[in-house]
């Protein structure tokens, strides 16, 4: 098995190159004879020798030495009980309390044969250090480069305790100075008790990122019985890496992932998330067709100024997200999208087309809807100046589309329509005067339709619509009112700035609009908006920060019967007023804030939506805590047909917490989704890593309620400083 590190710059390992130290001390050296010295002469190999020692005797070609022995040899020290020197090969026999240095290398052992010239030696109960805190013991070491080491019976820790707190025992391996040690039969010990083996193991030793396996995760699943995954990192080439790996669920089968990220010149980037899980067989027999969930980003810059983007996210099946994912957020949306783009701009022009597909599913209905749109072109002119304050723009498109509900697709009887429209316009700001800005645009709407609907037939037919009219919209902002409120000191200290608006949009009557062929339906908008916005700005140093701003707004439809409510009639009329929609934003200090918005329907008395969400700390910091809390009601909908109120109505509030304890080691993480209308717990998460010195163990905990058997999850897993573990395939990394 071979460990590498994980992928991204917050968890590359931080490792140096090898240097082999001693873990006992230097030799004796303190008992040395005055004048036990190789007699200095140029002619005899001795001389590139200084030997100190208690007895030495030159016999030919060999020297022997004992009692606190020190070889002194260019670079390299020695220090022995006993040794015995070849001159002329410079192999050196030395023994008993062995230690060898040289250059940024000390090795300790009790038997050791060395070359001096070609560095290359065994040692025999060899013990030392691989740099930065890499300790190593073995009955035997040989050293068969300047690099490359190989290890017999030996065990690794970077813990320096007398008993580590953690440590690799192991019956062979290989070590590459800088780069990794290599290790067969490993077996990972924690406080002296074996806890894990591993048949191969690979340990990085650099800094950057290494290609191997990453630490797994183990755990149990009620409906998916026990779990195991394992994930091999594959550092390609500094602009791309890949991590494939595999989920085994005991009582389900096996998923296989890949994730492929890439970076090239130009600014071309992407990221490929591949998995699959092939089912078991269940209790009757049956085996489920394999599912998959397939996700893909990507970037690239083409030739002619364009650029080429495609994003894609989809599952072969909704259920299979629902039961499998390990994101609440993911298991509990039903969408699906594919998109392709193309874009180019220059100047004050811009072309872009777009191929896309967007599936939303209802599991109250088991019915999805389908909007695709093969393709969209969409030609810009930005506004160009003609005369003074007067400016023309235009945009243009062609779209062949098609919606429905999936069992329409079926059935072959969705909407489906080709158009091609342009509308230019010309546009008059003026804000010349310093508290009010009046914007006014006059433009064209021409729209000519490849497919038309025949009331009488019921059904889109191949006959050509064409229809033309024009629309006015203007915007006033003003006039702003302010006041300044001063401190103690006579400065400005907080600035409240009032800002009312008023926006009119008419477009014309449009002849055949009842033959338009659209996917929710034909509106002319006739309509009048309005309302207010208050900003407080605090004086923080030179400049002023926004802490607090609250809107206001609503709209009076001046044509309610073709306006986007006249669906929605109350008392047999379509409504004039809107929903009266506010909104507060309140940021009193960094990593602090407050958003809330509201919905309130005038006509049947009552809050149609409520967001509100609350932050304190940061998520990076793991000193945190987010609430939200979400309501909505459809109030229009829920009006005509009070049946359809189950699917439209939602009341539901998240908590989400993360603490550090220091003093403890602890990173704790939880996090609770409560549904208030139906008073059930749909999911609730809690996550603790234990930091011990050289280890971190992790331990996680989700329960799936809103699961069909509810799905209570716990896993584990023990990280190694500079390895990553294991990749999440389904529900991302972390918590």
């Amino acid at each position: 098995m071979k460990l590498a590190v994980s992928r991204g710059p917050g968890r590359l390992a931080a490792a140096a190159c090898l240097v082999l130290t001693c873990a006992g001390g230097a030799g004796p050296v303190g008992a040395q004879e005055a004048g036990a010295k190789v007699p200095d002469s140029s002619a005899s190999p001795a001389s590139e020798f200084r030997i100190v020692a208690r007895n030495k005797d030159l016999k030919g070609d060999r020297i022997y030495a004992s009692g606190a022995v020190e070889i002194h040899y260019r670079q390299v020290m020695l220090f022995a009980e006993s040794v015995e020197i070849d001159l002329r090969s410079k192999d050196v026999v030395a023994e008993g309390n062995v230690v060898i240095q040289a250059r940024d290398e000390i090795t300790r052992g009790e038997r050791v044969f060395f070359n001096l010239d070609t560095g290359r030696a065994r040692i025999d109960k060899a013990s030392g250090m691989i740099q930065p805190s890499i300790i190593f013991k073995a009955d035997s070491v040989e050293k068969e480069s300047a690099v490359r080491y190989s290890l017999r019976k030996a065990r690794v820790t970077s813990c320096a305790q007398p008993v580590p707190r953690w440590e690799f025992s192991f019956s062979r391996a290989n070590l590459l100075a800088g780069d990794y040690v290599e290790m067969w039969n490993a077996v990972l010990r924690i406080k002296n008790i074996p806890v894990m083996y591993l048949p191969y193991l690979r340990y990085p030793l650099e800094r950057q990122r290494a290609t191997g396996l990453l630490m797994p995760k183990i755990g149990l699943s009620g409906p998916k019985g026990m779990m195991y995954s394992q994930s091999f990192y594959w550092a390609m080439a500094r602009n791309m890496d890949a991590t494939a790996g595999f989920d085994y669920y005991l009582s389900r089968g096996l998923g296989l992932g890949l994730e492929y990220r890439y970076l090239f010149a130009k600014g071309t980037s992407g990221e490929l998330n591949l998995y699959t899980f092939l089912f078991k067989r269940n209790a009757e027999g049956f085996r489920p067709d394999p599912a998959f969930s397939l996700k893909l980003s990507h970037n690239q810059a083409l030739p002619g100024g364009f650029v080429l983007a495609a994003n894609v996210d989809y599952q072969s099946s909704f259920d299979f997200l629902r039961e499998f994912d390990n994101s609440f957020r993911q298991a509990s949306v039903s969408n699906r999208s594919s998109q392709v783009f193309l874009s180019r701009s220059w100047g004050r022009f811009n072309l872009s087309a777009r191929a896309s597909l967007f599936e939303t599913y209802f599991s109250e209905m088991n019915d999805a809807v389908r909007n695709l749109s093969l393709p969209l072109v969409n030609f810009n002119m930005f506004k160009m100046k003609l005369a003074g304050p007067l400016f023309f723009s235009m945009n243009a498109s062609f779209n062949h589309w098609q919606y429905g509900w999936r069992s329409e697709y079926e059935a072959g009887t969705e909407r489906r329509s080709t158009s091609l429209s342009a509308q230019p316009a010309l546009n008059l700001p003026i804000s010349s005067i310093p508290w009010l800005t009046l914007n006014t645009t006059v433009k064209g709407n021409f729209v000519y339709y490849g497919q038309s609907y025949d009331a009488e037939a019921g059904q889109v037919v191949d006959d050509p619509l064409f229809t033309r009219n024009f629309g006015l919209n203007i915007d006033l902002t003003g006039p702003v009112f302010y006041r300044v409120f001063y401190g103690r000191n006579g400065q400005p200290r907080l600035k409240n700035i009032v800002e009312p608006y008023v926006n009119y949009t008419y477009e014309s009557p449009v002849g055949g609009s009842d033959r338009i062929v659209t996917s929710y339906g034909f509106y002319r908008f006739h309509q009048l908006s309005y309302g207010l916005t208050s900003r407080f700005l605090f004086k923080q140093g030179d400049r002023p920060v926004e802490v607090l701003s609250l809107g206001l707004g609503q709209t009076f439809y001046l044509s309610p019967e073709d306006g986007p409510l006249s669906r929605y009639p109350v008392d047999g009329r379509p409504p004039r007023f809107s929903e009266l929609t506010g909104t507060l934003r309140f940021y009193p200090v960094a990593k602090y804030s407050l958003d809330a918005s509201v919905g309130y329907n005038p006509y049947y008395r009552d809050f149609s939506s409520l967001r509100v969400t609350a932050t304190a700390g940061a998520k990076a910091d793991n000193r945190f805590l987010s609430l939200s809390w979400f309501k909505s009601s459809n109030s229009w909908v829920v009006g005509i047909d009070p049946t359809l109120a189950g699917l439209y109505n939602r009341d539901q509030v998240n908590a989400f917490a993360g603490w550090r304890l220091p003093g403890w080691g602890l990173d704790l993480q939880g996090e609770v989704d409560y549904n208030i209308k139906d008073r059930k717990v749909l999911y609730t998460a809690a996550q603790a890593i234990y930091h011990y010195q050289c280890l971190d163990f992790l331990l996680e905990l989700r329960m799936f309620y809103f699961r069909q058997p509810p799905d209570t999850q716990v896993r584990f897993s023990v990280g190694l400083g500079n390895i990553g573990r294991t990749t999440d395939f389904l529900g991302g990394i972390g918590f």
